[in-house]
């Protein structure tokens, strides 16, 4: 019974760890996305916002047919960026509103030249939709803010340049070179961002690319994160450009973090499956030892749930033990586990593990422990309810 017990609190306490772990990594990588990416992209303008063509067939009827968004034809950015403004500022769900303008060039060092993609942004706009605040890890975000001829490059992009706050660079391409001077270093800890993009003025971008007015595409921030695609539909069936919400665009990933939680919540309930058959095997054991002593009191007056509930207060008892320990060492791992230096750079960044501290974390871990205890000790206890007390007796006269 002590093993069982043992094996109950483990149970527990390793369900808390591992979803704790899990979500929290699930978690920190959404905030990374939704503070580097925003919440929804919106870009290209639909040529065919019905989604539908017309056909008419040899003997003259018409037929219809729906094109889906994969095949639909785009015209390439924002035409009227100030006319969606206007439109997106009514959506109250929303937060934040940036026009990007995006781009390749190349950067030339002192001694040599790498490929970058720029994104033309104005700062205010832009620090509503994205945590660039935070992601600074050098410079100071008031020079870029004041200064239309200066840049923000990414930490892997300064590593290997080798350049300081305050060097100036020269952009190439687009029409023609321009000569900015580094405000600041930032790391999103997405390795793809970190050494490829780099953030200038978004009047300084047009001048370069060449555009004043098309080729841009809006990010946003919404209140809630969590109605993206809603939001994403409505946006894009009433302005007709193509909008994508941050669960579309990183589908791949959380579908990644979704198995890696089911799959650990699978592994770990095992200990509670075999923690539950360990009881089930004592209970049934202790049923068979105590037949004539059932049969006894079962001859003074008990009742047959009177049997049964020996055996059932037993598992409560153990039930509600396991719980209450399992919980507390899941607590205290939990937060032990949070401490332990741990070093990412990849898909987020962190330097320790990150974990999530969610209550229903517990709360499926008790319903777990109960379903599995609960069923063990009942059908003992069932068995030992059901035995017939004279038929015993006269047995072992």
């Amino acid at each position: 019974m002590a093993m069982s017990l043992i094996g109950i609190v483990l149970g527990i306490a390793f369900f808390v760890i591992t979803q704790a772990q899990t979500s929290g990594f699930e978690a920190f990588f959404i905030r990374t996305i939704l503070g580097t990416n925003g919440a929804i992209k919106i870009s290209d303008r639909f040529q065919d916002m019905d989604g539908t063509v017309s056909k008419v067939s040899k003997d003259g009827n018409f037929q219809f047919f729906f094109r889906s968004r994969e095949e639909a034809q785009y015209t390439e950015g924002i035409r009227f960026p100030d006319e969606i403004r206007n439109a997106l500022a009514s959506y109250q769900d929303i937060t934040g509103i940036s026009e990007v303008l995006e781009g390749t060039a190349e950067l030339a060092g002192s001694s040599r030249s790498f490929p970058v993609i720029f994104q033309g942004i104005r700062y205010h706009d832009h620090s509503q939709v994205s945590e660039l605040n935070n992601q600074l890890i050098a410079g100071a975000i008031v020079d870029f803010a004041k200064d239309p001829m200066s840049i923000l490059v990414g930490n892997r992009i300064a590593e290997r340049l080798m350049l300081k706050i305050g060097d100036r660079i020269v952009m190439k391409g687009g029409t023609g070179t321009l000569q900015l001077r580094i405000a600041g270093v930032f790391e999103t800890g997405v390795s793809q961002i970190d050494k490829k993009r780099i953030y200038i003025h978004l009047s300084t971008a047009r001048q370069f690319k060449g555009e004043r007015f098309a080729g841009s595409f809006f990010q946003l921030a919404l209140d809630n994160p969590d109605k993206a695609p809603e939001l994403a539909a409505q946006i894009q069936y009433h302005l007709g450009h193509r909008s994508v919400s941050w669960q579309e665009r990183e589908k791949v990933w959380l579908d990644v973090f979704k198995a890696l939680r089911i799959s650990s919540a699978i592994t770990v309930s095992s200990i509670l499956l075999l923690s539950g058959l360990g009881i089930f095997n004592v209970f049934a054991i202790m049923v068979i030892e105590k037949t004539r002593d059932i049969a006894i009191l079962r001859s003074m007056g008990f009742s047959r749930f009177d049997a049964s509930a020996v055996f059932l207060w037993q598992g409560l008892i153990i039930l509600f033990l396991g719980v209450l320990l399992g919980s507390f060492f899941g607590f205290l791992s939990t937060y032990f586990i949070s401490e332990i230096p741990l070093r990412i750079r990849g898909i987020f960044s962190t330097d320790s593990f990150v974990v999530n501290w969610d209550v229903f974390h517990y709360l499926w871990a008790i319903s777990l422990a109960s379903v599995f205890v609960v069923i063990a000790t009942w059908v003992p206890a069932r068995r030992a309810g059901k035995i017939q007390p004279a038929k015993i007796i006269r047995e072992t006269l």
